[in-house]
């Protein structure tokens, strides 16, 4: 089994990444979940997001998930906060019976470059300096930042600000303001440089919260 890593990542959450290297029987037997995406590539990244969640809780109830208004993911009662992230062949999830959960997983792609103008205010491509993976990071740090505040109506240049960029302890910390938040909200958020991704979650020093 493909595990890539699995870990605490912060003291509240778990985390893990998974690399798809199995047919779709392997995930649907072990959930009892099936799906009817019609593309195969998207249909085997849905299924191994749910296996992943279970394999991090054994009680996970994955028949529950059911999007809130805004298209966030939830369970009844918030029995766990959850987040999960592909990009085919890698998967990643993070699960916390504590804290919104916020994730993402990004393969490699020389197009973030010029892509870079449509994510990243001016004053932070110049904190990215166009390096392709790094662009990849910030990339992937947004995402993770969004799906934790869970809102529909974001700007990912205006509203979500990336305001310092820094290694410790071996991984790469990225600052985010929340403008959007009341009160107004700053989130730290891990990322990882792979040899074929870029990695970014949200990471809680104390149970935090997005309100509006």
């Amino acid at each position: 089994m493909p595990l890539y890593r699995e870990w605490s990542s912060d003291p509240f959450s778990l985390a893990a990444i998974w690399k798809i290297d199995e047919p779709e029987s392997f995930f649907t037997e072990r959930t009892g979940v099936t799906s009817t995406i019609a593309s195969e590539k998207r249909r085997l990244e849905h299924l191994a997001g749910r296996f992943l969640l279970r394999h991090l809780k054994e009680d996970f109830p994955l028949l529950s998930i059911i999007p809130d208004i805004h298209d966030k993911p939830r369970i009844p009662e918030n029995q766990y906060f959850f987040s999960i992230s592909h990009s085919f062949p890698y998967v990643a999830a993070v699960v916390s019976p504590y804290v919104e959960c916020g994730i993402d997983v990004q393969v490699w792609h020389s197009r973030m470059e010029k892509l870079q103008y449509k994510f990243l205010s001016a004053s932070e491509r110049i904190l990215f300096n166009s390096d392709t993976k790094l662009l990849s990071l910030a990339w992937s740090a947004k995402e993770a930042a969004y799906k934790w505040q869970g809102r529909r109506g974001v700007e990912f240049s205006r509203d979500l600000v990336i305001k310092s960029l820094k290694e410790e302890n071996g991984e790469l910390r990225l600052l985010f303001d929340l403008p959007l938040t009341n009160p107004r909200m700053e989130i730290q958020v891990s990322g990882r440089l792979e040899p074929d991704f870029s990695l970014a979650l949200v990471r809680h020093t104390d149970v935090l919260h997005p309100t509006f």
